[in-house]
């Protein structure tokens, strides 16, 4: 079992893992590391997910990376391009040659008596399916791999539906093989999946439904035109910027203004969905959601293609709960009965962090007690020594924010090359009387089902010191800027191993 030492090894080669690549050899250039993927390809959730539509729900001028500017015209950019363009991006900086597929992280222990990281992997040859163990000592452990599990969604219980006559698919599993031409479809749920699934389905099937328990607030995204004027004016590496700051800049004032404000939020987005929804769509049945906006995530349509859908009259959305799943469709509590063929059940995701990774600090197991612990801004977990989990946001677009805690983290460790750390732990001042009178919230906080029953395994926030989360960029890039990052920690000094 062949050993070697890095100084840094990131898990997972999507977004947050390339551009955790980028931070790592610009900032600290001196420091070797090497990124870990368990897929045969780079992409990350943008390989995985193959159902019919599937793309990104955020504008690309934000959620795309700030160094390798994303300039086609599409604003919402579909899954296999977003894929490519990552690997363009990775292959753009040498970050390709970093990079180990089919290397899936088993197990990562920190030694105390080493400070460092034992990380065992398990490594598959392409060629014959083959599987090879090994063993990779690191200083640091980057954690980029996202906030849910590729193989299995959320556990959700739809009665009977093991006596239906048709075929079931999970959109996490859909496959090439999955043919909906011509068949009636009923599709379950209301977030940005079945938002995506309707208009990219409606052509080839017979009959399409929506069917939600309840309704989700849904925002038409145009087109990014931005930059085509401004480089009509501007050099092009002006143009980046500018779309950048304007994308960042709507995107934090209008979720601000909407979250500070419900109810002119709800009626903003209301009046918005009334001007492009058809007469004969009851919009206080299907779109009158009970929460306000940002308490789950807002779901993005480019250009409005889901509510110009609903005008064909083979599409249909229907709001109620399910009584039964019978052979043949399903039956509402309401008494009507919907006919099917296939029913996609699009009902959410199964949240967890580490991939599935075992994760020990010396003898004791971590990885089952995260939801115990709580987070140091929010890109380090208390009680686990030189690991990171890169945590973008969820009401507006994810990478601003895994970037800024991946500064966070590099900012730390330009600290103990200085003073000569060895190891940092968050660490909650005052041991258990302090956690005690920290206030606990979770990491996640959307009522969303598929985030509410995942609470256990997600760790903590509070309010105060290094525990509390910025709202937004702006807050966490002054947090990043001003911050401490000497309070709610122990750093231990010596000497590593392999020096």
């Amino acid at each position: 079992m062949a050993e070697e030492i890095l100084d840094i090894v990131v898990i997972g080669a999507g977004l947050s893992g390339i551009n955790a690549a980028h931070r790592l050899q610009t900032e600290l250039p001196h420091l070797s590391y090497t990124i870990l993927e368990s897929r045969e390809r780079v992409g990350g959730t943008w390989d995985f997910w193959k159902y019919p539509g599937a793309r990104t729900d955020s504008s690309m001028a934000v959620f795309g990376l700030y160094w390798f500017p994303w300039r086609r015209r599409e604003n919402m950019a579909a899954a296999a391009d977003l894929r490519q363009y990552i690997e363009d991006a990775a292959a753009s900086e040498g970050i390709d040659q970093k990079i180990r597929l089919r290397h899936r992280v088993v197990e990562a222990r920190w030694r105390s008596d080493e400070e460092l990281w034992t990380v065992l992997v398990d490594a598959t040859n392409p060629a014959d399916g083959s599987v090879e163990r090994k063993t990779i000592k690191a200083w640091w452990l980057i954690g980029a791999s996202g906030y849910y599990n590729y193989d299995k969604p959320m556990d959700t219980v739809i009665p009977g539906l093991n006596i239906f006559g048709g075929q079931v698919v999970h959109p996490q599993f859909w496959n090439d093989s999955i043919d909906y031409a011509g068949k009636k479809v009923i599709i379950i749920g209301s977030g940005a999946t079945a938002i995506t699934l309707v208009p990219a389905m409606a052509e080839a099937a017979e009959h399409i439904t929506m069917l939600q328990r309840s309704p989700s607030y849904v925002f038409s995204l145009p087109h990014n035109k931005h930059p085509y004027f401004w480089a009509k004016f501007l050099p092009t590496r002006w143009t980046d910027k500018l779309d950048w700051w304007a994308g960042m800049t709507v995107e934090t004032l209008f979720v601000g203004v909407l979250s500070y404000f419900p109810q002119f939020g709800r009626n903003f987005i209301r009046g918005e969905i009334k001007k492009v929804i058809p007469a004969t769509i009851d919009m206080d049945t299907h779109f009158n959601p009970r929460y306000s906006p940002f308490q789950q995530r807002l779901c993005f349509c480019p250009s409005g293609d889901f509510f110009k859908t609903l005008r064909r009259p083979d599409v249909e959305i229907v709001t109620d709960t399910i009584e039964t799943v019978t052979p043949t469709g399903i039956r509402l509590t309401s008494s009507r009965t919907l006919d099917a063929d296939m029913i996609i059940t699009a009902t959410g995701l199964h949240m967890e962090l580490l991939s599935n990774m075992e994760l020990y600090v010396d003898d004791a197991r971590i990885d089952t007690t995260l939801g115990e612990r709580f987070a140091w801004n929010n890109c380090m977990i208390e009680g686990i020594p030189n690991g990171a989990v890169l945590m973008g946001y969820v009401a507006t677009s994810w990478t601003p924010g895994a970037d800024v805690r991946t500064q966070q983290v590099i900012k730390v460790i330009k600290h103990m090359e200085r003073t000569g750390a060895t190891s940092m732990t968050p660490t909650v001042d005052g041991g258990e009387t302090g956690r005690a009178k920290l206030p606990r919230r979770p990491a996640m906080p959307l009522t969303s089902t598929y985030a509410v029953t995942a609470k256990d395994r997600l760790p903590m926030i509070a309010s105060v010191g290094p525990w509390r989360v910025g709202e937004n960029w702006v807050a966490d890039t002054w947090n990043l800027l001003f911050g401490t990052i000497t309070k709610g920690v122990r750093y231990t000094y010596g000497r590593r191993k392999g020096d």
